[in-house]
């Protein structure tokens, strides 16, 4: 072998080390930069699903948990709350929730998997404001032809008990229903679809 030969083996086990190392380098600079890209353990927790139960929840009773940051409601409505959610229709601005606002196992009358459970995002849709339970209807103060539901004292919104929207008020959807699911007869998964157990 001539020593033009020699040089040129050299050069190229030079190279192809200076490469091999050079590529471990870039590699080891650009994981942390990549891994930055992943969401944290504390972001995926914040979307996760969460669990509820409802166990001795009484009748025209609310609970709140938190989901993403957000409350939501649990409340057990009476058999005559639910009868009232066909009465009033003509009052209100989307009583067929024509607007997507739930999941395609809520779209009905009670906009709920169980009727006597109402599960939704306790958030005003007119400008993120935390609406109060007035079940009563709270008398002449909110007028007369009100039945009665959630009432958001920042402007005025006021929904029924099964979140929908009434006319003439700032809010312009109905409540959100969030995703959910029954895990069995008392605890409820929300966040995540499933059956309608």
């Amino acid at each position: 072998m001539s020593s033009d030969d020699k040089l040129n083996s050299r050069r190229r086990v030079l190279l192809g080390a200076t490469a091999a190392v050079g590529g471990a380098c870039v590699a080891t600079a650009a994981y942390p930069m990549l891994a930055s890209f992943a969401p944290s353990a504390r972001a995926r927790a914040a979307g996760a699903p969460v669990e509820a139960d409802i166990t001795g929840l009484a009748e025209g009773e609310l609970r709140t948990v938190a989901w993403r940051g957000k409350p939501v409601w649990i409340l057990r409505r009476t058999p005559a709350e639910i009868a009232g959610l066909t009465k009033h229709d003509a009052l209100l601005a989307d009583p067929q929730s024509k607007v997507p606002q739930q999941p395609a196992n809520c779209d009905n009358p009670t906009r709920s998997i169980k009727p006597s459970i109402f599960v939704c995002v306790g958030i005003c849709t007119h400008l993120g404001c935390s609406p109060s339970l007035r079940a009563d209807g709270g008398g002449a103060e909110l007028g007369a032809n009100w039945p009665g539901g959630f009432f958001c004292p920042c402007h005025g919104s006021k929904f029924d008990l099964a979140g929908r929207v009434f006319k003439g008020v700032p809010a312009p959807t109905n409540l959100v229903i969030p995703p959910y699911h029954y895990v069995d007869a008392t605890h409820i998964v929300i966040g995540e679809a499933g059956g309608a157990a």
